[in-house]
């Protein structure tokens, strides 16, 4: 039990480094979470602080859920008597959860789609590729990355219906995680669920100012 909840934290604590308001404060001279949506993902540097800082923003929160995954693994390989696939799972959801609402940054983050995008490619890189794939055609579309997130994060759950194989940890039901996992990623979007349903959500513009 120690061993689970210590991951728990350490992962937490990782998700808790809010890139989006470090590298706009440290590069554009301002909080992120002060201007457009108030959120401190990558969506809304781009809108705020531009592409190179919404690019890095966007690196730095996969590589969150790509390094915790890693931790979690080593720790699982030292312990003895362990659930590894369990231990993988809790300490995604604590990323998740950190990045959301980090407590270095006043429990005010992000919405977690990049972390966990880089958790999920770790774990199973064929439902990492595909619904990364799957959310850029539907932004592509739509024009909203809101939606191409919250459908993407539905994909997850059923993909692991299909996907049973090449599992980076082969033990565990992953469905379960997935779901929390969507579930997650849906409640920090419901007020853009709503905007969608409205039609006044914000929408991305592809051409050149």
């Amino acid at each position: 039990m120690a061993t689970y909840i210590i991951i728990a934290i350490i992962a937490y604590a990782i998700g808790s480094i809010s890139f989006g308001v470090i590298f706009t404060e440290k590069m554009a001279g301002f909080d992120v979470r002060e201007k457009g949506s108030k959120g401190a993902g990558a969506t809304n540097v781009l809108r705020t602080a531009g592409k190179k800082v919404a690019a890095l923003t966007l690196l730095c929160d996969i590589l969150k859920g790509i390094v915790t995954i890693l931790i979690s693994i080593i720790i699982g390989n030292i312990v003895s008597d362990i659930d590894k696939a369990l231990l993988v799972q809790i300490a995604s959801i604590a990323v998740v959860l950190g990045h959301t609402f980090p407590i270095f940054f006043g429990f005010k983050g992000g919405k977690g789609v990049a972390t966990s995008l880089g958790l999920i490619l770790l774990i199973n890189w064929q439902i990492g590729l595909i619904c990364l794939v799957f959310a850029l055609v539907i932004m592509a579309l739509t024009r909203m990355v809101s939606a191409g997130s919250v459908l993407a994060a539905v994909l997850f759950p059923v993909l692991t219906l299909f996907i049973g194989q090449d599992y980076y940890i082969v033990s565990g039901n992953y469905f379960i995680f997935s779901v929390i996992m969507a579930l997650i990623v849906a409640f920090n979007h419901r007020t853009n669920i709503s905007r969608i349903l409205n039609g006044t959500e914000n929408k991305l513009s592809f051409k050149k100012k």
